[in-house]
């Protein structure tokens, strides 16, 4: 991308709609813009805002407008910027950009803006990224971790922990300049020490990924049981709504069906199958094939059993702890329906009434524990992004050779290019490492005008 180039994009969506928004940035953009506009905004103090109208090369009146003036140094580019504010309308946005660019600006790249602000030192990487997973958010969770991003605090943590390691890389490659005097600068035991320290820290982190992932993308919830258990209207329960066709008749689910619903703040994929029984017919038990297939990609399994049933209740907590046992990082656990027809409270079981909502919200609040699991949303840093995750894997990996390097009274010099490896991937999150081909990677995923 040219950074020199003064550049323009719309920064609202296409189609009309009352406002619409052009963003213009470069060490030319006041000129520009005061060429089309009906005032002089050269000498224009930073942060105001400037009513006026913009007309074509024969005066032909475009629109009134307002435009917003951010100074160098004082915009979200860090450069001279504009924003003009317009009637939402189509050709309106056409005709200010053709003048724009007839005038000397040029169409903005993919992410052109936010790449400047990270070039400029208005954000790291990570805050950079973190402005798409912003603009990506469908939920409280999804929205508040990004934002935490954007606002620096996974930026900040890292950059402690790596200067740390800076210090302690520092010291152990000072020794080696001082090694026929078998002087010894950084404290191995102190060392060993810091090191397991940001190992546990940094594991935790990668660790949250898995949580991060399943925020961002929905967490996939399976809903499985022989037929008439009540997966259907458990499905419309959750939903608050009739989505699948509920009905006495035994395999009347015979394909799946997916829903999205957000439950305090997080996002799960709801998947209701087909029953599960032996000597099904044909569409039926293609149906069944589906349902095994959505249990294996199935972050959560619930096996609903029907309560009025003993034999179902027995054969459901024998099946669930089978798939427990034969699926270790997914959560399986049995919920008992039909409470409003008999009371069958279990261990290890929650019983509820997916005709009457009787304990709906208990089996919610159990998704939300599953979910989050010992982590704080206001207080702890998710990970969302699987660079972010790798970089944290490969981090891990030099700091472990360096510790046991340190356990193993190896040489400093060995030590320090472990220490210096893992303070390298620590510094690609934040972009303190990086490559042409890496942002051109980050950033052509980011919409136009962003």
């Amino acid at each position: 991308m040219l950074t020199k180039d003064t550049i323009c994009a719309t920064a609202t969506s296409s189609g009309v709609g009352a406002i619409g928004l052009i963003r213009i940035s470069g060490d030319k953009t006041l000129a520009i813009v005061s060429s089309i506009f009906n005032k002089d905004l050269s000498n224009a103090n930073t942060h105001t805002l400037h009513f006026g109208t913009i007309r074509d090369k024969n005066s032909n009146l475009i629109d009134e407008v307002l435009i917003s003036v951010f100074r160098e140094g004082k915009s979200y580019t860090g450069e001279e910027s504009c924003e003009i504010s317009f009637h939402g309308s189509p050709f309106i946005q056409q005709e200010i950009t053709k003048l724009l660019i007839a005038n000397g600006c040029r169409l903005a790249e993919p992410g052109e803006f936010t790449q400047r602000a990270f070039l400029n030192g208005k954000l790291d990487l990570s805050q950079a990224e973190a402005v798409a997973d912003l603009i990506a958010s469908q939920s409280k969770r999804t929205h508040e971790i990004a934002l935490k991003q954007l606002r620096g605090k996974f930026s900040s943590e890292l950059k402690e922990l790596r200067e740390k390691l800076i210090n302690f890389a520092s010291l152990v490659e000072l020794e080696l300049d001082f090694g026929e005097e078998d002087v010894e600068f950084a404290d191995r035991t102190e060392l060993a020490q810091l090191v397991s320290d940001v190992i546990a820290y940094i594991e935790r982190l990668a660790s949250s990924f898995e949580l991060g992932n399943a925020l961002k993308n929905g967490v996939p919830v399976a809903i499985v049981g022989a037929p008439n258990t009540g997966k259907s209207t458990l499905l419309n329960q959750l939903l608050g709504e009739d989505r699948a066709i509920v009905s006495d008749i035994a395999g009347t689910t015979r394909d799946v069906i997916e829903e999205l619903i957000n439950i305090d703040g997080i996002q799960f994929r709801l998947i209701d199958t087909a029953g599960i029984r032996e000597g099904a017919a044909d569409i039926e038990a293609m149906g069944i094939e589906r349902t095994m297939t959505k249990i294996d990609q199935a972050k959560i399994v619930i096996c609903l059993s029907d309560g009025t049933l003993e034999e179902s209740i027995s054969g459901v907590r024998a099946w669930t702890e089978k798939l427990q046992d034969e699926n270790p990082y997914k959560s399986v656990f049995q919920v008992i329906n039909k409470a409003d027809l008999a009371k069958n409270d279990k261990p290890n079981a929650i019983t509820i009434s997916a005709q009457t909502g009787e304990n709906i919200e208990t089996l919610k609040a159990k998704l939300i524990e599953i979910v989050q699991g010992d982590y704080n949303f206001a207080e702890d840093t998710i990970v969302t992004n699987a660079r972010h995750h790798q970089a944290l894997i490969k981090t891990l990996d030099s700091l472990k050779k360096a510790k046991e390097g340190i356990d193993n009274q190896v040489s400093g010099d060995f030590i320090a290019m472990d220490i210096r490896q893992a303070m390298h991937h620590l510094g690609s999150i934040t972009g303190d490492i990086s490559t042409d081909d890496l942002l051109g990677n980050i950033f052509a995923n980011f919409c136009i005008g962003k």
